[in-house]
């Protein structure tokens, strides 16, 4: 068999198992975001902001995706949400297949807002489907504006792209206008977030915006406050 028509296999079967999860997350009114970027974006410290201003309003549960160690759901169960940690043992994405596993060890009876946390990776996670209604990218000012056109893929996908670690960009040669040029030119719908976690800098407002589309899909009046 080719190696394309194995990579075809792979995401079919993917397809399959991750169809169903879908089936099982709407059927709970469930809003689910597959949340994913390079590593060391900041991913996990803007998850625990968001974490932080709507716990108080929604109930949130996490997949951790991670190649070997538990170091982010511990950090994400300190915030006092339930955390199932996802070890790839090396694999550089999460699929269909771990989700279910997970979510057969989450009550789902009691979820708003389900985070899955990928693996840092700007490559394959974007080729991989898990049931989501919504994918963000994450992208630090430290990384440089080149990444979305180096990795269109993963720009193209996003509902929503967040632009993060604002404190530092005086301290790169990351060009704004050329990100901003290049964002809209790959996926000119996509929602931009300009965030800092260290000064708490636009985590309101892209707390805001996820409560706006949970409530949509849950029919509820959900609002993110302090």
């Amino acid at each position: 068999m080719s190696e394309i028509k194995v990579v075809a296999n792979i995401l079919h079967t993917n397809e399959e198992i991750t169809s169903k999860n879908k089936e099982v997350l709407n059927e709970k009114g469930i809003y689910v975001i597959n949340m994913m970027s390079s590593p060391g974006s900041g991913k996990t410290s803007l998850l625990e902001r968001v974490i932080s201003k709507l716990k108080g309003q929604l109930s949130i549960a996490v997949i951790e995706g991670d190649l070997y160690t538990t170091k982010d759901a511990e950090r994400i169960e300190a915030q006092g949400v339930p955390v199932v940690q996802i070890n790839t043992g090396g694999a550089c994405h999460l699929d269909g297949k771990m989700i279910k596993g997970a979510l057969e060890s989450l009550n789902l009876d009691n979820v708003d807002l389900l985070v899955i946390e990928n693996v840092g990776n700007l490559v394959c996670p974007a080729a991989f489907e898990l049931g989501e209604d919504i994918k963000i990218t994450v992208l630090s000012t430290t990384e440089g504006n080149d990444k979305p056109l180096k990795y269109p893929r993963m720009f193209e996908n996003s509902g929503a792209i967040i632009l993060n670690k604002l404190d530092l960009l005086e301290f790169t040669n990351f060009n704004k206008m050329e990100f901003y040029n290049d964002i809209n030119a790959l996926n000119a719908h996509a929602k931009i977030f300009e965030t800092s976690c260290v000064k708490d800098q636009g985590i309101d407002d892209l707390c805001f915006w996820l409560s706006q589309q949970i409530d949509h899909k849950r029919g509820g009046n959900i609002l993110c406050q302090e």
